[in-house]
């Protein structure tokens, strides 16, 4: 059987971390490839980590055809809902694929108002190599309509979070440099700081982000300072004690955040570990 890896299609999802990976790896030596890989025609859709193993050690695996793909749009949805499902997601991945399946819902939506005689043949409307083109007939049949995302509270929905996390993840997309982004994917800062991170010169973030977790938190703490507004002159120290409380109850409402959160992030990391076994 030939099987064709398309490049894009590997990297759409993030990676496997280190750990995950060898423990794929642990659970594939001993107990071999449980899980099908997924195929469009001859491409790899999904699998791409088992595949690799098995392609290491010389271990056999099943394949099976997704029949249901028109188009690379249908495939990115697919690989969408399916790691949206998946409990060993983090929340800013869950986030950013939400976000994601938006775009190519409402990219959707505006092709089907055109007029017939307006409408362009989508770029990705092929299948994503010319090997896949041995597919049957049956791999033209119409893929399902995907949800429509035309609300922040629908896009909350689908990725398992809050409002407010949908905006600090767009927040952190339109605005962070790639290595905090890269830090908050790997959870050494929450989404809720890296968000405040976000609004510094770029140089600083960058240079937080290097700097690791402490210079990350102190670099979050100087950004909510900055955006807070200046306590009012009283005329005695009760007044004073006054006008600074609320913002010292904000300070604690967000300490008690950023430590939900973080809590919450490891106990992910452990029950990435345990999940990893059922990913690849």
């Amino acid at each position: 059987m030939n099987i064709v890896v398309n490049e894009e299609l590997k990297a759409y999802i993030d990676p496997l971390s280190a750990d995950e990976h060898d423990a794929l790896e642990r659970s594939i030596l001993a107990e071999g490839c449980r899980d099908a890989l997924v195929l469009w025609g001859e491409v790899l859709v999904d699998g791409h980590n088992r595949y690799g193993i098995c392609q290491k050690h010389g271990l056999p695996f099943q394949t099976v055809q997704n029949t249901r793909f028109r188009s690379l749009e249908d495939v990115h949805l697919w690989m969408i809902d399916q790691h949206l499902g998946r409990r060993s997601v983090s929340d800013f991945q869950r986030g950013v694929l939400a976000l994601r399946k938006k775009e190519i819902v409402a990219m959707r939506k505006g092709r089907a108002a055109l007029p017939a005689s307006e409408h362009d043949t989508p770029a990705d409307a092929q299948p994503a190599d010319e090997a896949a083109g041995a597919m049957s007939a049956d791999a033209a049949s119409s893929a399902p309509a995907p949800a429509a995302l035309d609300s922040r509270e629908a896009i909350a929905k689908a990725a398992r979070l809050s409002s407010s996390q949908v905006v600090m993840i767009e927040k952190i997309q339109k605005q962070a440099a790639p290595e905090l982004v890269a830090a908050v994917r790997s959870g050494t800062i929450s989404i809720n700081a890296a968000a405040a991170v976000s609004s510094l010169p770029v140089d600083e973030q960058v240079a937080a982000a290097l700097g690791g977790k402490q210079e990350l938190k102190q670099a979050a703490k100087r950004a909510r300072d900055a955006t807070r507004k200046p306590p009012k002159e009283a005329a005695g120290s009760a007044a004073e004690e006054l006008s600074s409380a609320p913002d010292s109850l904000d300070s604690l409402r967000q300490r008690v955040a950023d430590l939900t959160e973080e809590n919450a992030s490891l106990r992910r990391q452990v029950a990435d570990l345990q999940a990893a076994l059922g990913r690849g």
